[in-house]
């Protein structure tokens, strides 16, 4: 069973963590009802993330930690794997590849999945044509992820362009878990394990 999730995101502003916090809440909210949920910790950036996630894993809380970063980069093998060969990180004795899970190749490339979506948080201005490419979200690099939100949103007459504190968590919060998981096998993977705490 899950216990807390200690999630990359956030920054280290009060405000911006607790939107980090809500965006997921509210995301998990279309899996997980309320009340069955994991307690979620926004950390601020990955390496804060994964301390935090490694200092848990000898508190007493029911359930198992887990960590949910960025994978910066595309992924081949296992989670531990890369995360070791990426960041370095070694793999704590006595977790498993339940204990990690990864947002291939960031958080913004979910929002990818979920055109429609976008289209209607931007409202007038927005420009679909911008984000059309590979299919394979996860194996779009992460500077074109935002260099296409970026200019998606450019001419949005109700939002304006793309902001991470400002816009990510509320379209995090906003993206259809059906669609996002047919386009990201990690995504999928993540949500698999998030159902099985109803079972």
């Amino acid at each position: 069973m899950i216990g807390k999730v200690f999630l990359e995101g956030g920054g280290d502003q009060q405000r911006t963590l607790t939107e980090c916090r809500k965006g997921f809440r509210l995301l998990f909210q279309k899996i997980v009802p309320e009340g069955r949920q994991p307690r979620l910790v926004a950390c601020g950036g990955r390496k804060q993330a994964y301390d935090r996630f490694c200092g848990a894993l000898s508190a007493t809380d029911a359930g198992d930690p887990v960590l949910l970063v960025d994978s910066e980069a595309p992924v081949t093998g296992g989670v531990w794997d890369h995360l070791r060969n990426r960041d370095g990180w070694a793999k704590p004795q006595g977790t498993t590849e339940n204990h990690v899970h990864l947002m291939v190749q960031c958080m913004e490339t979910w929002f990818l999945a979920d055109k429609e979506f976008l289209a209607k948080y931007y409202g007038q201005g927005f420009n679909a044509a911008a984000l059309r490419g590979n299919p394979r979200i996860e194996d779009v690099p992460k500077v074109d992820v935002q260099n296409a939100l970026i200019a998606a949103t450019w001419h949005s007459e109700t939002k304006g362009q793309y902001h991470k504190t400002e816009h990510g968590f509320d379209i995090l919060a906003g993206l259809n878990p059906d669609v996002l998981r047919r386009c990201s096998p990690h995504a999928d993977r993540l949500f698999k394990a998030l159902e099985k705490m109803t079972n």
